[in-house]
């Protein structure tokens, strides 16, 4: 079950924190090579000083901490990474560099759901597929 919890100091409304959801879900899905029913996105809203980046000076800011299984590639990281960051560049008109992705892995049987724990991940699976 990937995590995936993005902190922003600002508030996006509801819908743009739908269908920004919805985005990272399918780039997650495609770019990871899996399912999306385990996939939990949480936003941490914070208010405009209360998130600091050097590099990102005032304005908007965003992190993503990303707590994914083991086994994807180094590529499969990054695409992902630069797929989130285009769409949270586009949804909220903010620069590049003030956006911050942080990859933490764990093998699949440190997600725990109320009816399995999740497998090691393979290629092209959907742990929750039976659901």
């Amino acid at each position: 079950m990937p995590h995936l919890q993005f902190e922003l100091n600002f508030t996006p409304t509801t819908e743009e924190k739908r269908d920004f959801a919805e985005a990272v879900k399918g780039y997650f899905s495609e770019i990871m090579s899996t399912g999306t029913d385990h996939i939990g996105i949480t936003f941490r809203c914070y208010g405009p000083d209360d998130l600091v980046f050097g590099r990102a000076g005032n304005g908007q800011i965003a992190f993503l901490n990303a707590d994914i299984r083991m086994g994807r590639t180094a590529d499969q990281k990054r695409r992902l990474a630069m797929a989130i960051l285009g769409e949270i560049v586009r949804a909220w008109q903010m620069p590049e560099e003030n956006v911050y992705i942080i990859y933490t892995e764990h093998d699949g049987p440190d997600f725990q759901l109320s009816d399995r724990v999740l497998p090691s991940w393979k290629t092209g699976e959907d742990p929750l597929a039976d659901h």
